[in-house]
């Protein structure tokens, strides 16, 4: 394959990569009041409901769990992240989820 053929098709291959967006973590369902129950909700249940985190740490001593997902696009930046707090019995202890997804937006305004 001739040089410049080959350079055009490489441009048209990353004009259209970037027409897609850039896309960072792996998409979750959006959480639900009744996912996610305070001393009830599980670590099983949260790997059943969401896969396994992207992120595992602590606060204050407590484990948690954090799921990150984003999508960048040329004009816009839509991003959503679940933090889990675990108590000693690995059930859930708080939770904070937030998010610039339009749908969770008008869910949760």
């Amino acid at each position: 394959m001739r040089p410049g053929r080959l350079a055009g098709i490489v441009l048209i291959a990353a004009l259209l990569a970037g027409c897609g967006g850039l896309k960072f973590g792996s998409d979750f369902p959006s959480p639900t009041k009744d996912m996610l129950v305070v001393g009830k909700t599980t670590k099983a249940d949260l790997l059943r409901f969401f896969g396994e985190p992207h992120q595992v740490g602590l606060d204050t001593g407590d484990p948690t769990w954090a799921w990150t997902y984003a999508q960048v696009f040329t004009n816009q930046e839509l991003s959503k992240q679940l933090t889990v707090r675990f108590d000693e019995k690995g059930t859930v202890k708080s939770y904070s989820f937030t998010s610039s997804f339009p749908e969770d937006m008008a869910r949760l305004k």
